[in-house]
């Protein structure tokens, strides 16, 4: 696992291992096509900010308080990067998809949702933070919320 910290917490990148890249990964996808999620996860498309293709990537939505967000466990991943370019993507669960436009979040609105990831999701994602989860308090989600980009989605249509 590779850190990027040279430029402080905003600049944080784990590039997923080799079993992740390779096997995980492909799997969520693959399962993600067919129509099979586990525990809500989806497949992310989003436009490549150079390329203009569809970039693929599995990801855990998150619903909270009838919003839906994304949070990057793993910081600035290319599809934060493309997200942040495009505004907008799909989610993918078999056939269907949702089209939405995104918003990224500032940090001072990170800490509900943080707490709440952690809560869905921290038994997957919980080593890529450090030893910060779901209990830990609102001050230590604050000072860590510079790594982890939020975006905020709203579907825009359903195909």
């Amino acid at each position: 696992m590779s850190t990027s910290t040279s430029t402080g917490p905003a600049a944080r990148y784990l590039a997923p291992d080799r079993f992740t890249r390779s096997v995980m990964n492909p799997i969520v996808v693959g399962l993600a096509k067919l129509g099979i999620s586990i525990r809500g996860s989806r497949q992310l498309l989003v436009q490549g900010r150079t390329t203009g293709e569809w970039r693929t990537v599995p990801v855990n939505p998150l619903a909270l308080d009838g919003v839906t967000y994304l949070v990057a466990p793993r910081g600035q991943t290319q599809w934060v990067r493309n997200l942040r370019a495009a505004g907008r993507g799909r989610l993918r669960r078999g056939r269907r998809y949702d089209e939405f436009v995104a918003a990224e979040l500032d940090d001072t609105g990170k800490t509900a949702v943080l707490r709440a990831y952690l809560k869905a999701w921290g038994f997957e994602v919980g080593k890529f933070f450090d030893g910060v989860d779901a209990d830990s308090s609102d001050e230590r989600l604050g000072e860590i919320a510079a790594g982890f980009p939020v975006f905020r989605i709203e579907v825009t249509g359903r195909r």
